[in-house]
């Protein structure tokens, strides 16, 4: 039959099966609706499928194109495979490129982990440059080993070992999806990247932590304000940097000298109180006071969509810059102030390792200095102990804030000017 032949017999829109081709045929519904049904045998069943309307693309099957997808599902047929069966299969997902992949795992990531934004971080700033917008299927070992060589060779071992742990995720959840056959991230271990990791044990003295604030105020050029406060709350007060950096206004209670952090927000998933010193309550008013109107203590420099404070990268690159470290790759590396005036490298997190060697130096008990750092209790005695040790740990973060505070100094004379005048139960 031809294409004349079949406008005819659409053109009456009487109920009809028309044999077109092999096992193709034309047939007209009660409603008068023309379309193309593919008929076979397959396993010893006779089998029907509608395979498309009658009618001009894109909406209807031309004659030739139905005569195309007949061939195919013949060939399927010969082949054992049913194409009925075929087409009830569920279509799950439709994703073609690494970042669709991963964009898919990282929405898994949400829901199970409690730091989704870290592999996130990592995917997007040292992975996707790379492959993102490459077809899943085209990505071979040797892309894998140049991203895990060029985060290596930055001198960030330990981000070279997480970023091939998530492309070796990536890749496994791509294999889930039925997109790939084979994992290329599979044949890498730690070693091809940042080599084999060792827990860290630096922690800084108290000389150290002097010198450390001086040369932030002999570099007020590129250390904020902020950050140098930053740095010393996470040293007295033991905090992990996202409880900190995330902080919002109306979690304190300066006059009764506590902040309470919620339980989303630490990693023990339990919300704690933390007693506020004596000598860190100035610092927190003066970073109200240079918060201006926002909700948060450490509010984003600059305009974001994602979020309304700082980014997890801000304190880790201030301190780099310090130790001479090229964070940026616009720029050329700064000095290395802190290397030149005697002080060992040390990251971030390190200060909260300072804060528990100076708890213990001073004679805390170790139950109560894991209680500051909001460590559980391990063992029967985090069973059975259900104290929280409020004052204990008040007492304990006091001493070691009279310790700190004389290094770091008082407010700068602009904000004691300012809030000098403020009650505060009216700051907070």
């Amino acid at each position: 039959m031809n294409d004349a032949e079949l406008r005819k017999i659409a053109s009456k829109g009487e109920p009809c099966m028309v044999c077109v081709d092999r096992s193709l045929y034309f047939r007209i519904s009660q409603q008068g609706t023309a379309f193309w049904v593919f008929r076979y045998s397959i396993n010893g069943k006779r089998r029907s499928q509608q395979i498309g309307r009658y009618g001009k693309p894109p909406e209807g099957m031309s004659l030739r194109v139905a005569r195309d997808l007949a061939a195919i599902h013949r060939s399927m047929v010969r082949d054992g495979i049913d194409p009925l069966a075929e087409s009830k299969r569920p279509n799950l997902v439709n994703l073609k490129t690494v970042n669709e992949v991963a964009k898919d795992w990282l929405d898994d990531c949400q829901k199970r982990l409690a730091n989704p934004g870290i592999p996130e971080r990592v995917f997007y700033k040292d992975i996707a440059p790379s492959i993102g917008d490459l077809a899943i299927e085209r990505v071979t070992p040797r892309d894998i080993l140049g991203i895990i060589r060029m985060i290596s060779n930055s001198g960030r071992p330990t981000i070279a070992n997480d970023a091939l742990s998530y492309l070796k995720q990536i890749f496994n959840h791509a294999i889930k999806l039925d997109l790939v056959q084979n994992n290329p991230a599979s044949a890498f271990s730690p070693k091809d990247a940042g080599g084999q990791e060792h827990a860290r044990h630096r922690a800084l003295s108290l000389h150290e932590i002097q010198i450390f604030f001086s040369v932030m105020k002999d570099c007020s050029e590129s250390i904020s304000r902020e950050n140098y406060l930053a740095y010393a709350i996470l040293i007295v007060l033991g905090l992990r940097k996202g409880e900190l950096i995330a902080a919002r206004w109306d979690e304190f209670d300066l006059k009764n000298k506590r902040w309470t952090i919620p339980k989303d927000r630490t990693k023990s998933k339990v919300e704690i109180t933390v007693p506020l010193p004596d000598k860190v309550i100035p610092w927190f008013i003066e970073l109200l006071v240079r918060a201006g109107d926002s909700s948060y203590v450490f509010p984003s420099r600059r305009t974001s969509k994602r979020r309304e404070y700082i980014s997890d990268d801000t304190l880790n690159h201030a301190l780099a810059k310090l130790f001479g470290k090229k964070v940026d790759g616009k720029k050329d590396a700064l000095p290395n102030k802190l290397g030149a005036a005697g002080v060992d490298y040390f990251v971030v997190h390190d200060l909260r390792r300072t804060c528990r060697s100076l708890l213990a130096s001073n004679g805390i008990p170790s139950h109560i200095a894991e209680r500051c750092l909001n460590h559980k209790l391990k063992g029967v005695e985090g069973i059975y102990d259900r104290y929280d040790y409020f004052e204990e740990r008040k007492t304990a973060l006091n001493e070691l804030a009279e310790q700190v505070a004389p290094l770091v100094g008082m407010p700068s004379s602009e904000i004691i000017s300012i809030s000098g005048d403020l009650a505060l139960s009216e700051l907070c």
